[in-house]
């Protein structure tokens, strides 16, 4: 396997294919085929995602993937922003359709004429609503699994609300749900503030949840957008107030994707493989019996501690292959990423113990049998929290300030630079570095002057070369 450190793209293309996420071989560019191993690791995100948007009191919903070309059209700036992306169906067999009907890029188009008519009164607010849906975009550039596709597995939010106000204390909420998300995959971020031609298409303005990879790039994982009325007045979406008179509504979304997936395997994996997070993680405990000799009856203990880990609610897994050596099967859940293995062979059930190995630091622990069930549970606990500290400060250790743009060839990953803010000045910086302004932070910092202007300015800009 590559060198992560050395070659991080061909690093992060072998480690996504040998441990079985994905197979690319589909005979169209940006599609891939889920494995079972890869789906289930989505599926366990996607679970999450049910839980904790029901909590917040959203509620699931499932659109049609096709949009009529009528009502993509109604919002002119959405259009503009997303009309070179978009895959179009012209015609149902031989026939050429009247209207054209394309793949949905993301689903505005598709909810907002239904939100005209399932809102009426101030009664029927807020509503909240989510998807996880496949959509297609057009994409030109070079794909990446999980990073850039035309096919995208997606996670939509999207609400409707009396005021700007009450918009904006979803944002705010949503923005506490993004952190419980965060610590669940352990991935460290920055919520930013996207500019003005970077923004979604349609929105008053949007942020980003932003990652760095080890390769110094960064990853938009997350974003968040505030639309004001600016959707609800071309749907025609008006409620009913408490005096007799319509208004428009204000509307937000919150859109995440496989993407998060795709940071998970870059951030935490190694020269061996996957490291995964056991929050999320299809198997948290593999068993892999040492059978050099009385295999049967260590074949039956570890049967016995595989249903008492069940019955503890921990997911496991009993690796009983016949054909393989301990050794190759140590290899094999290494790559993919299981995070702690249980080992148990003569000696340990002599000794009443197990062996545990941790995936993150292999650091191996020895455990009783009448105290490896809890002894597990810490373990995996400190992983978690492990996994997330240890890529917090590689991340913040890639974010760097510099105060004038000389400096920014030293800089291989986020480079934080004063701005003043103008767009004159955002593109002059982009300009001149060859690369993008990703966004500034949503807290002010200290007045320092604007590398370009000069102009004194508590706003920051981060400076990156994206993915």
């Amino acid at each position: 396997m590559e060198h992560k450190k050395e070659d991080f793209s061909e690093w992060y293309n072998e480690v996504v294919e040998s441990a079985g996420l994905v197979d690319k071989r589909y005979p169209v560019k940006g599609m891939h085929i889920w494995r079972p191993y890869g789906w289930k690791i989505m599926h366990n995100i996607d679970t999450y995602f049910r839980e904790i948007f029901t909590d917040y009191s959203h509620e699931e919903v499932n659109f049609p993937l096709l949009v009529p070309e009528t009502e993509f059209k109604k919002e002119a700036e959405h259009i503009r922003g997303f009309e070179n992306e978009v895959f179009w169906v012209t015609h149902g067999g031989l026939d050429e359709l009247d209207i054209k009907l394309l793949l949905r890029p993301t689903s505005e188009t598709a909810m907002y004429p239904m939100f005209s008519l399932w809102i009426r009164s101030h009664a029927d607010l807020p509503l909240k609503i989510f998807q996880i849906v496949n959509v297609f975009r057009y994409e030109t550039k070079q794909t990446r699994t999980f990073i850039r596709m035309r096919e995208v597995h997606f996670f939509e939010a999207h609400t409707a609300h009396r005021t700007y106000e009450e918009a904006e204390k979803q944002i705010k909420e949503d923005i506490e749900i993004w952190k419980k998300i965060a610590r669940k995959l352990a991935l460290p971020y920055k919520i930013v503030k996207k500019v003005e031609w970077d923004k979604f298409p349609g929105a008053i303005y949007s942020l980003g949840v932003e990652t760095v990879m080890p390769s110094g790039r960064t990853l938009q994982i997350a974003t968040f957008h505030q639309y004001g009325q600016n959707f609800s007045k071309p749907y025609d979406i008006k409620y009913l107030n408490e005096d007799g008179e319509h208004e428009y509504v204000h509307q937000t979304t919150f859109g995440m994707s496989e993407r998060l997936l795709g940071a998970m395997v870059g951030i935490h994996g190694d020269d061996r493989g996957l490291i995964i997070p056991p929050e999320i993680a299809p198997i948290q405990v593999v068993i892999v019996p040492i059978v050099t000799k009385k295999k049967k009856e260590v074949l039956e203990e570890s049967k016995k501690i595989r249903d008492e880990l069940r019955e503890s609610s921990i997911k496991v897994h009993l690796d009983d292959r016949d054909n393989y050596t301990p050794g190759y099967k140590f290899y094999d859940w290494e790559l993919r990423g299981v995070p702690l293995r249980l080992e148990l062979g003569p000696r340990d059930m002599e000794k009443g113990q197990v062996v545990l190995v941790r995936r993150d630091s292999r650091e191996k622990i020895f455990a009783s049998r009448e105290e490896y069930v809890e002894k597990i549970k810490t373990v995996l606990a400190d992983i978690q929290d492990n996994l997330y500290n240890r890529a917090k400060k590689d991340m913040e250790q890639k974010i760097v300030n510099i105060e004038s743009l000389d400096e920014i060839d030293n800089v291989e990953g986020v480079a934080a630079v004063p701005w003043c803010g103008s767009e004159e000045c955002g593109h002059e910086i982009e300009d001149r570095t060859e690369r993008r302004i990703i966004g500034s932070p949503i807290e002010e910092e200290n007045a320092k002057k604007c590398v370009i202007c000069g102009k004194e300015t508590r706003k920051i800009a981060y400076v990156a070369k994206p993915y």
